[in-house]
């Protein structure tokens, strides 16, 4: 008898402990501080996180490290190279190229962000309800990621710019619009495989709405994943803006962003003579967007329960 009991005493004790969760509440930091050691311990993620809150304070604090204003043009300052007078040099125009990436980088990293974070919310929020609760709206929206991601994303960016013309705020939409559909079908595969899982049986018996099982119970057990994405997202829409920008297609010309400094590359005698023009843009690029995938993996190993010691 005390072993078949023993099972059905162990089921108990999983209950109680889920109901004195839901009821009485539980203490978040015990998992936080779990999870930020597990952050620190990644010293990718630590060089990451520290270069990408390192030009995030420049862009911030932009007018206290340059004296330069990045749209003003000194025709008697043109194509200086690097000097202690002008760190990156001028270009084509004298305005100082290390002011122009300063000043830029508030652009650059406001649209990939604001992108990636536009398109978050739709498709994580939407991905975990009706991955969660299925039915008829999880098939129209299955359908509608399917269409939307049917073509390349690029093309849809081009097309969208050409309706909506080209502005800041239009470009974070074009790019909210066309990115939600992959965050969309990650957040419903990953509330597929876990909405299964004897928890959330547990906490259906306790008769817990939808709701709040969806978005507080099981949404966190899938933000690792996400996260992830959410970062890649933000590097993906850097380098989109860059590209159109250097087409002459994304934020307006008198912006400073990279891409716009870039802009200027597509002159060859540019490009072959007046490398401190366009050079230190394109590193900054690629040392941002390595830096956030570096975040987005130590985030990914933080916030996995599977992988937390």
């Amino acid at each position: 008898m005390t072993e078949k009991r023993r099972p059905t005493n162990r089921l108990d004790k999983r209950f109680d402990k889920l109901r004195d969760r839901e009821v009485y509440g539980y203490n978040p930091n015990q998992s936080a501080n779990r999870a930020l050691k597990k952050l620190q311990s990644n010293r990718l993620a630590v060089i990451g996180l520290s270069f990408v809150v390192l030009m995030i304070s420049a862009a911030i604090f932009a007018p206290f490290i340059t004296k330069y204003d990045p749209q003003k043009v000194n025709l008697r300052s043109m194509l200086q190279p690097p000097s202690t007078e002008h760190i990156l040099g001028t270009d084509k125009i004298g305005r100082d190229v290390f002011s122009r990436i300063i000043y830029g980088s508030r652009i650059s990293i406001f649209v990939g962000l604001g992108s990636a974070l536009g398109a978050a919310l739709i498709g994580v929020s939407i991905g975990a309800y009706t991955g969660y609760r299925g039915g008829w709206w999880d098939s129209i929206f299955l359908r509608l990621s399917e269409i939307v991601m049917s073509f390349p994303q690029i093309v849809l960016v081009l097309l969208l710019v050409s309706i909506l013309g080209q502005s800041l705020m239009n470009l974070i939409i074009i790019f909210t619009l066309t990115g939600w559909g992959g965050l969309y079908r990650m957040t419903r595969a990953q509330m597929l495989s876990l909405r299964e899982e004897e928890y959330v049986q547990a906490l259906r018996a306790f008769g817990l709405s939808r709701t709040l099982i969806c978005y507080k119970h099981i949404l966190p057990n899938a933000l690792g994943p996400i996260m992830v994405n959410i970062t890649l997202s933000t590097a993906m829409f850097i380098l989109q803006e860059a590209g159109l920008s250097f087409l002459g297609l994304g934020v307006p010309q008198n912006i400073p962003t990279w891409g716009n400094i870039l802009n200027v590359a597509q002159d060859l005698r540019v490009l072959e003579n007046f490398w401190w023009i366009w050079l230190p843009a394109a590193i900054t690029i690629s040392l941002f967007v390595l830096a956030i995938n570096f975040v987005g993996d130590g985030l990914r190993d933080s916030t996995d329960p599977t992988l937390q010691g």
